[in-house]
């Protein structure tokens, strides 16, 4: 088996990892080099493009809308690499959401994530992205199998619409749910989370109370992409009926996927 693209200390992009390494209900594993996941690459410092660019890309899928790239920019720019742009949410959803992110405001956060809403918002995104945006995933996948490869898929912290977008390729990899699981989960780990940038210094903004109530929003929850794989099963009966007709795959295009991305 190859091995597993070392992570390294990255200082502007967050959340990247090789996905290689999963194992497969058929006994083969997810090829090392093929498959990356990250935040976005905005911020990466000239070290980190040039890590970024040894890695040999074909595509990054960049799964931000239009409000994540007024907020953090573009990608940089890798030399022979293929940007793709495949917006995961409405242009227009939660840009005065994030503005009371960033300023803290306290009453409209209580209003908006207390008592269970913000992990019930989140669940509720899982379910819906999976619902609505299967010509998305498809062509995601689709690319993945005819020439994209290899391929990082981030989003802005990495974690949800990067997340899901790996959780679909691992499903149609064969990649048993808990081993997907497993590897979104990894996101929880201090150095891999999402930084907001506050545009508020006051000390309400920064206060416990305000870091309780955007934690969920935050975290890597199993229940999160539990909720999308039930999602897949209440709507079209399993995996294998989800990727023939929500994603359109035919047997021979998922032999060519799992050809390029499986030893």
């Amino acid at each position: 088996m190859t091995q597993q693209i070392q992570e390294p200390e990255l200082t502007g992009v967050r959340n990247f990892r090789d996905v290689g390494g999963l194992p497969t209900s058929d006994g083969r594993r997810v090829r090392a080099g093929r498959l990356f996941r990250s935040g976005h690459l905005a911020h990466a410092t000239e070290t980190d493009a040039e890590f970024l660019a040894s890695l040999g890309l074909h595509t990054v899928f960049d799964f931000r809308n239009g409000a994540d790239h007024a907020l953090e920019g573009p990608d940089v720019e890798l030399p022979g690499v293929r940007n793709v742009n495949i917006p995961l949410s409405d242009p227009a959803d939660g840009k005065e959401f994030w503005r009371l992110v960033r300023e803290g405001d306290l009453d409209q956060l209580r209003t908006i994530l207390g008592d269970g809403r913000a992990a019930a918002r989140m669940t509720n995104s899982y379910r819906r992205i999976i619902e609505q945006r299967t010509a998305e995933h498809s062509r995601v996948v689709h690319a993945l199998a005819e020439d994209s490869v290899p391929a990082l898929l981030h989003c802005a912290a990495g974690k949800d619409r990067a997340g899901l977008s790996i959780a679909v390729t691992l499903l149609a990899l064969g990649v048993e749910r808990e081993a997907i699981v497993a590897d979104y989960l990894e996101s929880n780990a201090p150095h891999r989370r999402y930084r907001v940038h506050r545009s508020s210094a006051s000390d309400e903004a920064r206060s416990p109370e305000v870091m309780e109530l955007l934690a969920p929003l935050f975290d890597a929850r199993a229940e999160y992409l539990v909720a999308a794989f039930e999602t897949i099963d209440a709507t079209w009966g399993g995996v294998d009926p989800y990727l023939a007709e929500g994603l359109g795959l035919k047997p021979e295009t998922l032999g060519r996927l799992r050809e390029r991305l499986l030893e």
